[in-house]
């Protein structure tokens, strides 16, 4: 379970980075401060399914992807949905 824990901070530290917010940003967002969001990415602290669907609002991705996937297939993700966006408009 720790290492279940370990892959979905994992992920949305990922999606944070690639995003270019800061946990700032997203500490404010959630109306928390950036010590307990940064416990949230280092796996410390557990999350709640709502807090969980918050980030993942924020961050614009499936709940589903922060959970099941890796990193680099959640990146691929991302990228490959933002390029079909662009392609449409």
């Amino acid at each position: 379970m720790a290492l279940k824990t370990k892959n979905v901070a994992g992920n949305i530290r990922k999606i944070r980075e690639y995003r270019d917010y800061t946990q700032d940003y997203l500490a404010a967002k959630l109306k928390i401060s950036q010590n307990a969001y940064s416990k949230i990415e280092l796996g410390y602290s557990k999350l709640t399914i709502d807090r969980l669907f918050q980030i993942a609002a924020i961050l614009e991705v499936e709940v589903s992807h922060l959970l099941t996937l890796n990193h680099n297939d959640l990146i691929k993700i991302i990228a490959d949905d933002e390029n079909r966006t662009v392609a449409a408009s």
